[in-house]
């Protein structure tokens, strides 16, 4: 919202005590006044658009509280689509409000809305793909297997038995929409508001099929398995996504180039190991006589096992750190590292001799 706007209450022409029906009241009056469909002065737009803010937001308590503490600055966060949201302008035109242009979402549309590009490419498609952790370790080829909907080979896209682009729909002139007019009020408050619906004859397809392709039933698309190798560079992070262009769905239009596919990578789960970005945990159990003593285990690595050696008076919980044992950074330099977490575990059930050497030694530490 811009800081430049004219005070909303000025718009409206109500007083800033103005309750709830008093600005309902004004609204109504003044936009039957200024509305593009009535008035064709060069001006009734905007001020028509000017209207339609003052009363979004005036007639919402909240917003309303927070532009009398603060005026435009209170409000500069709202996006138009944030000040339309939830606004019902229907009960204030007799039920015709929304479907005639005037309801707060065709209100948005209409005047406030930036017009669409015309979609030159399908839509693009996301799929996901798991990895095993050696994979993300060493890199290399993987076969993705996914299923899309592509055009139909049998009438090339076009959904006619002919395989040729099909007629144009007379009743819309291939623009898929349909322009209903009515009327509405009487005297000065007389207005003629248009709604634009899909056209009856095509489904808003703006072509008429009438003999359509066996093969895909004059839908122009057909769901085909697809395989493709994928390459994943050592070190990937969980949840990259790689781009392969033309592997999306196919365009609404005959010709045109189908979406892009996005593939984002997970990491599978690997019973050995539990990953955090290129550092790799390992959990080892150890007795208590050998996290008191110290000992040598073989430890488990992505490139194999390896001696390491536990110091004496391993505490529980306690890490030691594998430097360059982990998985390749990705994109960047260097190996993260292998952090070894020591679990101690403590005996349940004890032997007679087991005891009583525990036993002495609680004498002797006494």
């Amino acid at each position: 919202m811009s800081s430049g706007e004219r005070d909303y209450y000025e718009v409206l022409g109500v007083p800033r005590d103005a309750d709830e029906k008093a600005i309902k009241r004004a609204y109504k009056r003044q936009a039957m006044k200024y509305h593009p469909d009535r008035n064709k002065d060069p001006d009734a737009e905007e001020k028509f658009k000017e209207l339609a803010k003052a009363y979004a937001l005036l007639s919402d308590p909240q917003k309303r509280k927070m532009y009398d503490a603060g005026g435009m600055g209170g409000v500069s966060h709202f996006s138009d689509e944030d000040l339309f949201r939830n606004v019902d302008f229907g009960d204030i035109f007799g039920g015709f409000g929304v479907d005639f242009g005037v309801g707060g979402g065709s209100i948005f549309d209409r005047f406030f809305r930036q017009p669409q590009q015309r979609q030159t490419h399908g839509v693009d498609l996301r799929v996901r793909m798991p990895v095993t952790l050696d994979r993300v370790c060493h890199g290399g080829s993987e076969l993705l297997r996914f299923t899309r909907r592509v055009a139909c080979p049998a009438c090339h896209g076009h959904g006619t038995r002919s395989g040729k682009p099909p007629a144009q729909c007379q009743r819309c002139q291939g623009s898929g929409r349909q322009v209903i007019a009515s009327e509405e009020g009487g005297g000065q408050d007389y207005i003629q508001l248009q709604r634009v619906v899909s056209c009856p004859a095509c489904h808003g397809r703006g072509v008429v099929i009438d003999d359509p392709c066996p093969r895909c039933g004059g839908t122009a698309e057909v769901e085909r398995e697809e395989s493709l190798k994928i390459t994943i560079p050592a070190g990937i992070e969980d949840g990259s996504v790689m781009r392969v262009p033309g592997h999306g769905l196919p365009a609404g239009e005959a010709g045109m180039p189908a979406g892009d596919l996005y593939v984002e990578v997970y990491t599978l789960g690997d019973p050995r190991f539990q990953r955090h970005g290129a550092d790799l945990w390992h959990t080892e159990r150890l007795s208590v006589p050998h996290a008191v003593l110290g000992a040598k285990l073989r430890v488990p690595t992505v490139d194999g096992e390896v001696d390491v050696t536990i110091p004496p008076g391993m505490q529980p919980d306690e890490m030691l750190r594998l430097r360059g044992k982990g998985l390749p950074r990705y994109r960047a330099k260097g190996l993260g590292d292998l952090i070894l977490r020591i679990e101690v575990v403590i005996p349940e059930r004890l032997s007679d001799e087991e005891r009583g050497l525990y036993q002495r030694l609680a004498a002797l530490r006494h």
